[in-house]
């Protein structure tokens, strides 16, 4: 089996970012993550990332760029990202001001994203598009918007960031979903939650909750995923905490095969 690369969304250390963005970089490295994918960079310019990146032994490999940054200045975003060394440009969540209330509106949407990942993909990079749950209840035609997505823009432009957590939330398989996606899917964020009382998603460390993590690991080499993302959007002990324990779960459950 092929061992898949290791990294971390630092949307879960966002508070830690906030107060300390170089020492929480420092903390993940010696963690054992291999690799990071940004949500904002701490207003550190692009050289002073890579050098602090590659002093680490981190790669920068991905960042999640809003909607409305890559709307307002696609330019600066793709320098950015090509000076830290990073191969994904990510589009990572529509606001509901975004979200498209019909099919016209995906449709519009759609030829938007595509546009954005054949420029990204003429200077080099890779673009891509992350899920929540509302793509599997948006409807275009027979297709729910996240199938529609993908039938409507190309695999040259448009690739699959997956969050298993999601497909899963939103009542689908996430394996059928993997397979389905082979190919076309570089980067799978591997998280864990259970619901709440009110049926509200709950994220959890990797291993205290419902999805079946070894079967998605599974079908993710065979689909050719390169990145696994660690990732929890709500932590319930510390972070640092908890994105150790979400690593240490991977070691004694995946990366002990290596």
């Amino acid at each position: 089996m092929k061992k898949l690369n290791i990294g971390l969304q630092l949307f879960t250390l966002r508070d830690e970012t906030a107060a300390d963005f170089r020492g929480t970089l420092r903390k993940v490295a010696e963690l054992g993550y291999e690799g990071v994918e940004f949500a904002g960079y701490g207003d550190i310019p692009a050289e002073e990332m890579k050098a602090l990146l590659d002093e680490l032994g981190l790669k920068g490999f991905s960042s999640h760029v809003s909607l409305h940054a890559m709307r307002e200045d696609l330019q600066k975003q793709i320098d950015y990202l090509k000076t830290i060394g990073a191969q994904y440009m990510i589009c990572p969540y529509l606001m509901p001001e975004d979200r498209p209330d019909n099919a016209e509106g995906w449709t519009k949407l759609f030829a938007e994203l595509q546009q954005y990942g054949a420029e990204a993909a003429k200077q080099g990079l890779i673009f891509g598009y992350h899920n929540h749950d509302f793509e599997f209840h948006g409807q275009v035609g027979d297709k729910n918007a996240f199938d529609a997505m993908f039938a409507e823009t190309t695999p040259e432009a448009v690739q699959v960031e997956m969050d298993v957590c999601w497909v899963q939330f939103a009542g689908q398989n996430p394996i059928e979903y993997i397979n389905q996606y082979a190919g076309r899917l570089p980067l799978l964020h591997l998280k864990d939650f259970s619901k709440d009382e009110q049926g509200q998603m709950k994220t959890l460390e990797l291993g205290q909750g419902s999805v079946d993590l070894p079967a998605v690991i599974e079908a993710s080499t065979s689909a050719g995923v390169e990145w696994l993302i660690v990732e929890q959007d709500v932590c319930q002990n510390p972070p640092l905490e908890s994105v150790a324990n979400s690593y240490n779960w991977l070691k004694q459950n995946y990366l002990n095969q290596f």
